[in-house]
C-alpha cells in the first residue's frame, strides 16, 4: 500500500515538472523574444561584474523576473529557485555551469529600467506580438481600478485627509496642502514610511498604498496599465488611463458606474467610442427598466475585467506592493500584467485552433 502511494507521488510530481516544462516551452515558442532583448540592450547598462567577467545578459534578467512574478517570488528565492530548477535554466537561458545572478544584480535591472521607464516599451511589444497571433484583439477595451496596498504605512492614527473611493467629490486646494504638510512631517517622523502612497477609505475600511488601473480587451488581456496613488478617484482620471493603451475608433468602452459623469461620456464622445458605461441611479431618479437591461447586458462584459485583478493576486500571490515608491509600483503592475497575458496564452492559442 505504501510503495503505491509512493509511486503515485512520484507520478504526481513528474507530471507536474512536465506542466511547467511544457507552460515554459509554450511561452518560449509563442514570443519572439529578438525584439525584447533589443529593447533592453537599448537601455541597460550591464558593464562588467566586480571580478572583471562580462554581466549577466538583459533578457535573462528579464526573464528571471517573470519567473520571480508567475512564481510570487522575492529576488532571493528567485535566485535560489533558478540554482535548483532545471526547468527555470533553460526557461531563461542560464547554462549548468554558471550560477544564478544575484540578487542584487536583479534589483540593479528592475531599478535601471524603472528609472528609463523600460518596462512600458516591454509591455507594448509583447503586445504587439499578442495582437498578431490573435490572442489579444481589440474589439472592445473595459476599464477598471484595484487598490494595492503598501505595508509601509504609517503607524497610528492618520493626521491628514482620507479620501473614500469612487467618490465624486474631489478635495479642495486646501485640504491638498494640509496633507502635503503632513505628508513632510511623515518623512521625518516616520522614516520607514512610503509617502508616495495614500490613504483611502474603501468599503469602510482604511487602506494605504497604490491604485493600478487597467484597460483590458473584451476578454480581460490587460492592454493599458496606469498607477496612481491610492487616493486618485476613477471618475477624474479616465483621460489618462485610456491614454496608456492604444485604443481603435469606433469600439465600446466598459466600465462600472464608479465612471459614470458626464465628462466622462463626453469624453468617449471625443474619441469616437461606443459609451458603455454602467448607469448610475441619481436621488429622486432611478433607472429605467430600459437602463436596468442595459446595465445587465453591459455587465456580462465588464466583468472580465475583474478577474484579472482577482487572478493576479490568486495566481501569483500578490497582495500588496513590493518595492517602494510610485514608480517601482508601476513596474510591479506592469510585469503582473505581462506575467498574466503570457500566463493565459497558450490557453487562448489552443482554443483558438479549436474552433
Amino acid at each position: 500500500m505504501k510503495q503505491t502511494q509512493l509511486i503515485g507521488f512520484a507520478d504526481m510530481m513528474t507530471q507536474s515538472r512536465k506542466i511547467k516544462s511544457q507552460f515554459f516551452a509554450q511561452i518560449n515558442e509563442l514570443v519572439d523574444w529578438r525584439p525584447i532583448s533589443n529593447i533592453i540592450n537599448k537601455h541597460y547598462q550591464k558593464g562588467m561584474s566586480v571580478d572583471g567577467r562580462p554581466s549577466y545578459d538583459g533578457l535573462l534578467l528579464f526573464k528571471m523576473s517573470l519567473l520571480q512574478t508567475w512564481y510570487g517570488l522575492s529576488d532571493y528565492e528567485v535566485e535560489d529557485r533558478l540554482n535548483d530548477s532545471l526547468s527555470f535554466s533553460r526557461f531563461v537561458g542560464l547554462s549548468l555551469d554558471k550560477t544564478s545572478p544575484d540578487h542584487s544584480v536583479l534589483s540593479s535591472f528592475r531599478t535601471e529600467l524603472t528609472q528609463k521607464a523600460v518596462y512600458e516599451k516591454l509591455f507594448k511589444e509583447l503586445n504587439k506580438q499578442l495582437e498578431k497571433h490573435k490572442i489579444i484583439i481589440k474589439t472592445g477595451a473595459i476599464v477598471d481600478a484595484s487598490i494595492t496596498p503598501s505595508p509601509l504605512k504609517p503607524k497610528g492614527k492618520a493626521t491628514y485627509q482620507i479620501t473614500e473611493d469612487r467618490s465624486e467629490v474631489e478635495p479642495t486646494l486646501e485640504e491638498n496642502q494640509k496633507e502635503q504638510k503632513a505628508v513632510e512631517l511623515l518623512k521625518i517622523v516616520q522614516p520607514g514610511v512610503d509617502t508616495e502612497a495614500s490613504w483611502v477609505k474603501k468599503a469602510g475600511k482604511l487602506q494605504y498604498g497604490f491604485k493600478k488601473h487597467v484597460v483590458s480587451d473584451n476578454e480581460g488581456m490587460a492592454i493599458g496599465v496606469l498607477t496612481t496613488t491610492a487616493k486618485v478617484n476613477e471618475i477624474s482620471n479616465l483621460e489618462e488611463v485610456l491614454a496608456t493603451a492604444d485604443l481603435p475608433n469606433g469600439i465600446g468602452l466598459f466600465a462600472d458606474k464608479g465612471y459614470a459623469s458626464a465628462k466622462n461620456r463626453e469624453l468617449l464622445k471625443s474619441k469616437k467610442m461606443k459609451d458603455r458605461i454602467l448607469k448610475r441611479a441619481i436621488k429622486e431618479k432611478p433607472l429605467t427598466d430600459r437602463e436596468k437591461q442595459f446595465n445587465k447586458l453591459a455587465g456580462k462584459v465588464r466583468y472580465k475585467i475583474e478577474r484579472v485583478f482577482g487572478s493576479i493576486k490568486r495566481w501569483f500571490n500578490s497582495e500588496k506592493a513590493r518595492y517602494r515608491g510610485l514608480a517601482k509600483t508601476h513596474t510591479q503592475h506592469l510585469m503582473e500584467a505581462m506575467a498574466y497575458n503570457l500566463y493565459r496564452s497558450p490557453g487562448i492559442v489552443m482554443s483558438n485552433r479549436k474552433i
